[in-house]
């Protein structure tokens, strides 16, 4: 039909405090020609005065703003029907001391983390029992079956995370980005669930 709207809302969306909001930032919009106007139909506005991290959209208030300009439009709506918008603020840039405290701070807690592993289910006597079965010797510090092994957690570790600092492996998400995947959906799932905003709050009469 010719006054037919569709639109599909996008499912989460990051903008700065204060920003203003309009109705193609936030949807995929397909409309009349007579209509074009509407992509730039402000649908949220004074979010600076917004004081929590998350604002949920729901799309029946994106149809009552599209309907105060075009009573007699029919609109269909595709996808999800709210978008989340988090809200951040400019963070200032940490200084440089401060990242290499952090990582030295993890690389030496992961590093005794994994030496109190190997002292708890005793790694070397395994490792020594490994080397009187390959040679038929004992020896307190078979460094032929130590250094391989030590290779090879490593190469795991690089293999496990599917990253050699910056550079991906292969395409395949590691298991933490699938955890953090996870996590964003059940995070995305409550703000919906349990911080539903009357968005009119932050909407104006354009």
């Amino acid at each position: 039909m010719e006054n037919t709207i569709y639109i599909q809302m996008k499912h989460r969306l990051t903008i700065k405090k204060g920003a203003i909001v309009r109705l193609s930032d936030m949807a995929q919009v397909i409309v009349p020609e007579e209509m074009s106007n509407l992509q730039e139909l402000v649908v949220l506005s004074n979010t600076s005065e917004v004081e929590k991290k998350f604002i949920v959209l729901d799309v029946m208030n994106v149809i009552n703003k599209i309907k105060s300009r075009y009573p007699d439009a029919e609109i269909q709506v595709i996808g999800p029907s709210e978008t989340i918008f988090e809200i951040v603020k400019k963070r200032k840039t940490a200084p440089s001391f401060l990242f290499v405290l952090v990582w030295l701070l993890l690389f030496v807690g992961s590093g005794m983390a994994i030496m109190n592993f190997h002292e708890e289910t005793s790694m070397q006597t395994m490792h020594q029992k490994i080397y009187w079965m390959m040679t038929g010797k004992m020896n307190s510090t078979p460094f032929i079956v130590q250094i391989p092994y030590s290779l090879g957690l490593g190469l795991g570790m690089i293999l496990f995370f599917n990253h050699l600092f910056k550079k991906r492996i292969n395409q395949e998400p590691s298991p933490l980005e699938i955890e953090m995947f996870n996590y964003q959906q059940d995070l995305d799932q409550y703000v919906v669930l349990n911080k539903h905003k009357e968005s009119t709050k932050y909407s104006d009469d354009h």
